[in-house]
């Protein structure tokens, strides 16, 4: 394992432990009340009717979105994330809810064979995946082998091109920070998490740039069809501190301060 992907390794390990016991995900809510923790209408839009459909969810972290996606008629449902605390979490939480969901540990570039080969009818990931990713064609190839022919793989993550922005500033203008292009890692400094900034917690971060035609050209290198791509101005998360969130929980610009993409969805099939 490269240095910054154990890095972010233990990193993930340690917000796995804010993240069970914070409001962000409030994991006691969603075990009292499954329904009380909906899919955004983007998520909505993309995956569609999930009923009867076989699906791997990668980079699953602690598992909510995978047993709402269970819960929503989905069946032979699997759940791979690198962290182990993680994985353990997820299995944790299908146990309380009594859902027979599995999850794996694993690197999502590098699939055991415990997640079977062209068994799957939907591959997915959301919001805040590729960027902790070195490299995309391993990735492309995994979703590949493991869609079933005529089986569809969804992305819908932050655009590449907010990533140039830099999240430190307070208020606007916007201020390009780092580079679109380059394939070095990134690297921070963590305080807190995405979901409690306030957590007593310090670690090591590394984010890789992958730009649109990286994304869209590993896919199609791995043989899958583009069959969807589309960009929003909205976003999951609180990506710039004057982020401005809607009734419907996702995030965007303030007036007057730019009208740039915030999110994409893609969706690409094995012939």
């Amino acid at each position: 394992m490269r240095e910054e992907v154990a890095a972010n390794l233990k990193l993930w390990d340690g917000w796995t432990d804010i993240h069970m016991t914070g409001e962000f995900y409030d994991v006691e809510g969603f075990v009292a009340d499954p329904t009380s923790r909906p899919f955004d209408w983007v998520t909505r839009g993309v995956l569609g009717d999930v009923t009867g459909k076989r699906l791997l969810h990668l980079q699953s972290h602690i598992g909510i979105d995978t047993l709402g996606l269970a819960l929503a008629g989905a069946v032979n449902v699997m759940g791979v994330d690198f962290s182990p605390r993680a994985v353990a979490a997820a299995q944790s939480i299908a146990r309380r809810l009594n859902l027979p969901v599995q999850f794996v540990q694993a690197d999502v570039t590098d699939l055991p064979d415990t997640v079977p080969e062209a068994a799957f009818d939907i591959v997915f990931t959301s919001h805040g995946t590729i960027m902790w990713l070195p490299e995309l064609e391993g990735w492309a190839r995994m979703i590949a082998s493991r869609l079933a022919p005529g089986g569809v793989f969804h992305i819908i993550d932050a655009h590449p091109f907010l990533a140039l922005f830099d999240d430190s500033c307070e208020e606007p203008p916007l201020k390009v920070g780092y580079p679109y292009f380059s394939r070095e890692p990134l690297y921070f400094q963590e305080h807190g998490s995405y979901a409690d900034r306030t957590a007593d917690f310090v670690a090591d971060s590394y984010f890789w740039q992958h730009t649109l035609s990286e994304i869209v050209g590993a896919l199609l290198g791995a043989g899958l069809r583009i069959q969807q791509l589309s960009e929003y101005p909205v976003v999951a998360w609180k990506v710039l501190e004057f982020m401005e969130q809607d009734d419907d929980g996702l995030w965007r610009m303030p007036p007057g301060t730019g009208d740039i993409p915030l999110m994409f969805s893609l969706s690409a099939s094995r012939p």
